[in-house]
């Protein structure tokens, strides 16, 4: 009994000694199953006779319906000189309201039932969304489809549009990334691609109601339209439904279903932004990509995780994890639907390590094309794009957008099946394929935006070093490469006759500083905003300007040597863009004017004739750094009776009805 009793006890301590022999001694030996293939649910597709896509898919758990109308036609459709249209377009389409209600009426309509209908564009497409409780959805439905087919368009919600793209535009260089990840485009594709182009203040100012009202008529019709509705409902009832809502709207002009696909992409060299207030420089290297439907896209996909797949990726770990040389690094070739996206890399580091930061990234991209991959990094990226696609298809709202995708841009309703398949195929030797036909540092620009005196060392050691200019054009401003007319003779004296009534050049070269006190209103998405205004010019270039809003006090200060800006959050340099646009006001105050009209700094011409207050006014047109302005004068006394300019928030009118003599 004992000798038994001794070797069960034995056999008992064994077990997991025999149990402990059996778990892998590294992470990597650890069999991992094949992932198991889920059934994704399908929603039902419809086409009406009138060429309308409607995808259904009930989804039960709340009682929410969410619709999106995709509607084929955006930016890439207008002409440059539009550029910005489909911007306007977007807002004003739900902001501006219907034939019935304005947009106003639509907001308290909505907000009491808790819905959403919004709207907005793209490069290809606009969009119109609902998001509305099952119960309110036969009320709130008709607003959606009132939109589609009587939008109004009105012309205050237009002008307010137009005055935020405007505000836009004149902040767009404030940020340093933002001016690269921009101007990189442009490289990448061409400046006047319709992937790169940017809205100015000119093309925003010749935006009309006329032309948002025939973008529409142009794209929305019934055969451009793709309708996806995801929530509580039964499929059979709603597709009834919406045949009853839209089998009678007929079938309207085709929109063009083939993508502008040409590159124009600019010489392979160096380009370089003078950002002179920044501590960073912001690198980016680009060329051109791949479009999605290319055989190669899921070995590109595999070989961009191992690239630029965060804190695992090749670029962040040797550049930021070992060298300490980047706030931020990423990259990759990049795949667009319909057309070729671009070959992209990024990083930041601080001004004073840009030529070593430099030197690694073009080191670690050229080891791509000449160095080998490993079975653990393909690994690695692998698993990491199959755990992430779980998360593209976890809620039928995301299937419904999907499947919606896919049949705007042509591809197979299986797509999605045939990708976890297609990324598991992918070989070490697919990745280095790839690799050395997609990646090419030698075709690629490289594009720096930084403050080039803190350099490490000056750019120009990697060769011919292209600047890049990033002002922004004045409100009215001519066409780049325009000349101004030189002065003409009438206009020249006009000018004269207005010194004169002014009190002549002697008493207007006297005159040491103005100040100008006021109120002004703003128009803003939250209704009128009145603001008091003190303005302070120190002949020849000095400038304060102070402003109250209710949002606080803010303090502006200009000289020809420095800006600043004070306000709650304290005292700061003032943007360059800020700064361009003090200055540009500053040229055209008006004593500003008469005092430098014999420089060469300004031209005159005169532009006709127009009637202000009962006289016939001349049209004085005035043009200096580039922006032009006008002055409407009696020819008569050389009484300016008002002024004209295209500003950052629109067309600004001044009209001068009073003239009092000081002195």
């Amino acid at each position: 009994m004992k000798t038994l009793r001794r070797i069960a006890v034995l056999a008992t301590a064994l077990l997991p000694l025999s149990a402990l022999a059996q778990i892998p001694k590294s992470y990597r030996d650890v069999k991992t199953p094949a992932l198991h293939q889920v059934p994704l649910p399908q929603p039902k597709r419809v086409q009406l006779a009138n060429g309308m896509v409607i995808f259904l898919m009930e989804d039960h758990e709340l009682p929410l319906i969410r619709g999106t109308a995709r509607i084929r036609g955006g930016s890439r459709d207008v002409p440059a000189a539009r550029a910005g249209l489909v911007g306007i377009y977007g807002q004003a389409w739900r902001t501006g309201g219907t034939d019935t209600r304005t947009g106003d009426q639509l907001d308290d309509f909505l907000e009491a039932r808790a819905a959403k209908v919004e709207t907005n564009g793209g490069d290809d497409s606009t969009f119109v969304r609902l998001d509305v409780l099952r119960g309110d959805f036969d009320t709130v439905f008709p607003v959606f489809v009132d939109l589609l087919q009587h939008p109004a368009f009105r012309q205050d919600k237009i002008d307010l549009a137009k005055t935020q793209a405007n505000t836009g535009i004149s902040r767009r260089n404030d940020d340093p990334m933002g001016i690269g990840s921009r101007e990189a485009v442009k490289l990448g594709y061409g400046a006047d691609s319709p992937y790169a182009r940017q809205p100015e203040y000119s093309t925003i100012a010749s935006i009309t109601r006329d032309d948002l009202l025939a973008f529409h008529k142009r794209f929305v019709q019934p055969n451009n339209i793709f309708l996806g509705l995801v929530g509580d409902f039964d499929t059979a009832s709603m597709e009834q439904k919406l045949r009853q809502t839209f089998d009678s709207w007929p079938r309207g002009t085709e929109a063009s279903r083939t993508a502008p696909t040409e590159i124009r992409a600019a010489k392979p060299g160096v380009y370089f932004i003078t950002k002179d207030d920044v501590t960073q420089s912001n690198i980016y290297l680009v060329h051109a990509g791949v479009v999605r439907n290319n055989p190669d896209y899921y070995p590109l996909v595999v070989m961009n995780e191992i690239v630029g797949g965060g804190f695992s990726g090749r670029l962040m770990n040797k550049i930021r994890s070992q060298m300490g040389l980047a706030y931020g690094v990423s990259g990759g070739v990049n795949a667009e639907w319909d057309h070729p996206g671009l070959f992209r890399v990024w990083m930041g580091t601080k001004s004073g390590t840009t030529m070593e930061a430099i030197n690694a990234v073009r080191g670690e991209i050229s080891n791509l094309t000449t160095g080998a991959f490993t079975e653990e990094e393909l690994g690695q990226a692998k698993e990491s794009i199959l755990n992430a696609f779980v998360f593209t298809m976890d809620s039928k709202a995301k299937i419904l957008n999907q499947q919606m995708t896919l049949e705007f841009y042509g591809y197979p309703a299986n797509y999605w099946d045939q990708y976890a398949a297609a990324i598991g195929k992918v070989s070490v030797a697919d990745v280095t394929r790839v690799a050395r036909k997609y990646v090419q540092p030698n075709q690629a620009a490289m594009l720096v935006v930084g403050n080039q005196k803190d350099f490490d060392k000056p750019l120009t050691s990697l060769g011919t070093v292209t600047p890049i200019d990033v002002t922004i054009p004045e409100p009215g401003a001519a066409p780049a490469g325009a000349k101004p007319a030189a002065n003409t003779a009438e206009a020249t004296a006009l000018v004269k006759k207005i010194q004169d009534f002014a009190g002549g050049k002697a008493a207007i070269d006297a005159v040491q500083s103005v100040r100008m006190t006021g109120t002004m209103s703003r128009v803003t998405p939250q209704g009128p905003m009145d603001m008091e205004v003190d303005m302070l010019t120190k002949y020849p270039d000095a400038h304060r300007n102070v402003i109250k809003s209710p949002n606080g006090e803010m303090t502006f200060v200009s000289t020809a040597d420095s800006a600043f800006m004070t306000g709650p959050m304290g005292t700061q340099d003032l943007p360059g863009s800020q700064r361009a646009a003090m200055q540009s006001d500053a040229r055209q105050e008006l004593l500003t004017v008469l005092k430098n009209a014999e420089k060469p700094d300004y031209t005159f011409s005169l532009a006709g004739t127009e009637k202000v207050s009962y006289v016939n006014a001349q049209v004085l047109e005035i043009n200096s750094g580039g922006s032009t302005f006008k002055w409407y004068v009696d020819p008569a006394t050389g009484r300016i009776l008002r002024k004209v300019a295209q500003g950052r928030m629109g067309e600004q009118v001044t009209d001068y009805t009073e003239w009092k003599k000081f002195g």
